[in-house]
């Protein structure tokens, strides 16, 4: 597994797609507001780096030990969304109307998805002041299996996803 700060290093693509203003101490607290959660540090730096977009296809897949609708091998995570507002891209903002639309537990943070799936912070089992769990969620088999303990984790076990060529 590779640590966390090697993989900060060349976690973005080069793409602008999704990539919002440069983050603030102010909007970090307004959205803690709005999502009612204190979001953890090691998701701040990679924002702090680039404030979401798409991630660069060394880290863009998450190892499963069991199957998902997705593949049998892994999850996608070619995207993190950012925090503020963009016409026609996700937020972590629009986590509370999506978390209601797609019939989703509560509180869930979501960090990548499209409705069908998402991968989510997961605050259901250390409150809104704890480190969270990242959790995949899969609302057609209403199904969902725990990824990482927390998002640190996470990130350090990204991987490319299977089949796209050799790490970098």
């Amino acid at each position: 597994m590779v640590r966390f700060e090697q993989v900060k290093e060349t976690f973005w693509s080069d793409s602008t797609v999704g990539v919002r203003l440069p983050l603030t101490d102010e909007m970090v607290v307004d959205a803690e507001g709005i999502l009612g959660v204190r979001l953890p540090s090691a998701l701040l730096e990679l924002l702090l780096v680039q404030n979401g977009g798409c991630v660069a296809d060394a880290w863009s897949s998450f190892p499963t030990t069991q199957p998902t609708s997705w593949s049998d091998s892994h999850v996608p995570f070619d995207t993190l969304v950012g925090i503020g507002t963009a016409e026609g891209t996700l937020s972590l903002l629009d986590t509370p109307y999506l978390v209601q639309e797609w019939g989703l537990p509560s509180p869930l943070v979501l960090l990548t998805g499209d409705g069908h799936w998402w991968i989510a912070l997961d605050y259901r089992g250390c409150g809104p002041d704890g480190e969270p769990s990242v959790t995949w969620f899969d609302t057609e088999l209403d199904q969902e299996q725990h990824l990482a303990a927390d998002f640190r984790t996470f990130v350090e076990g990204l991987t490319r996803e299977p089949g796209e060529g050799a790490a970098q």
